[in-house]
């Protein structure tokens, strides 16, 4: 007999970030290095979405960790198929926030260059949604200091959903371990009720 493969969870980093970093490692220590997948990204949105995509078509992902402009993205392939997600610290109109990094920009884990330009720019623009469906599920964690995103945007366009605001920090999103517990009980719960 067939064994089930087990459940995935789903890590998407954000702009010029990589698959693994601080915070798909902590999710890797936590829920265990074979159910966790962080890949790197393609650095054209419409080609990062496509990955995406076919990743959710060929594994059995339950759960969706968006990190900034991968917030943006899980949020986006939440239309289509709705999956419970984590949004950390995530971009909500990434397009006018990434006009200051038109031009060649350098991926921070490697040093890979890459071009950032303005169809990338229509490209994320073309991904917005103006509202969630009733069926979507999102616990979203932000910082008061995010430095690179005004976290009041994405508390008001997740309103509805289960949104935690935690006072100071930065982008990258101080003391992520301590909402793993947090993390781990949305992801049981919403299980149970799919």
């Amino acid at each position: 007999m067939r064994q089930r493969a087990a459940a995935v969870i789903l890590f998407i980093h954000g702009f010029a970030s990589c698959g693994l970093g601080a915070k798909s490692r902590q999710l890797i220590r936590h829920f265990g290095e074979r159910r966790v997948l962080a890949p790197d990204l393609p650095f054209v949105p419409s080609q990062a979405i496509k990955a995406l995509q076919s990743l959710i078509a060929k594994r059995p992902i339950e759960l969706l960790v968006g990190s900034s402009l991968g917030g943006y993205y899980a949020t986006w392939l939440n239309r289509e198929r709705p999956l419970p997600t984590v949004l950390i610290n995530p971009a909500v109109r990434p397009w006018e926030l990434l006009q200051d990094h038109l031009g060649t920009q350098r991926r921070w884990c490697d040093g890979a260059q890459f071009e950032f330009t303005h169809t990338h720019a229509e490209q994320l623009r073309h991904l917005s949604r103006p509202r969630l469906t009733a069926d979507e599920r999102y616990l979203v964690l932000l910082q008061t200091g995010d430095e690179v995103l005004d976290y009041r945007q994405a508390a008001r366009f997740y309103a509805d959903q289960q949104v935690v605001v935690q006072d100071g920090g930065n982008h990258r999103f101080e003391n992520l371990a301590h909402y793993l517990p947090a993390i781990d009980d949305f992801h049981q719960t919403t299980r149970a009720t799919r």
